[in-house]
């Protein structure tokens, strides 16, 4: 007589979820930490090839900042060719970020087909919404801000 796996693997999936395991696997996982590592390692190397890999052309990002004349906060968006033009002043300029300059990523959630995460790097914190694209994790959207600016 033959016996179904359905039940146990229910029973498996179900003991996973409440213990909080995600039904991706950790490679899912990786490349979306790959894809955070390659886009802020491409802005402090100035590496272009890094951001091509990992941020989609249609990427929406917007941030805001305060102003060195200001003590508000002022918005701003930057188009995917500021990315690659930031880069490539930075490689021409040979001055990448210091080895010891923050690159904190947290990874919120990974699903099969969306993923969402944090990084704190040294201009701030970008919170990060990627997608899955022909099998591989790309940042779509991005909101970030400086550093809060400390009560005076």
């Amino acid at each position: 007589m033959r016996t179904s796996r359905l039940p146990v693997l229910l029973v498996l999936l179900i003991v996973g979820s409440a213990r909080g395991v995600s039904a991706q696997g950790s490679g899912d996982r990786a490349g979306v930490e790959r894809a955070v590592l390659d886009y802020v390692e491409g802005f402090y190397e100035g590496d272009t090839a890094k951001l091509v890999r990992s941020v989609h052309p249609n990427v929406v990002k917007y941030g805001f900042f305060i102003p060195r004349d200001s003590s508000r906060y002022s918005g701003e968006a930057m188009p995917y060719a500021e990315f690659l033009a930031y880069a490539k002043r930075v490689k021409a300029r040979g001055q990448p970020a210091p080895a010891d300059a923050p690159k904190r990523i947290e990874i919120f959630d990974v699903q099969d087909q969306t993923a969402s995460a944090k990084l704190t790097a040294f201009w701030g914190t970008d919170y990060l919404l990627l997608a899955r694209e022909n099998g591989r994790w790309m940042i779509r959207q991005v909101l970030w801000q400086t550093p809060p600016k400390p009560p005076s």
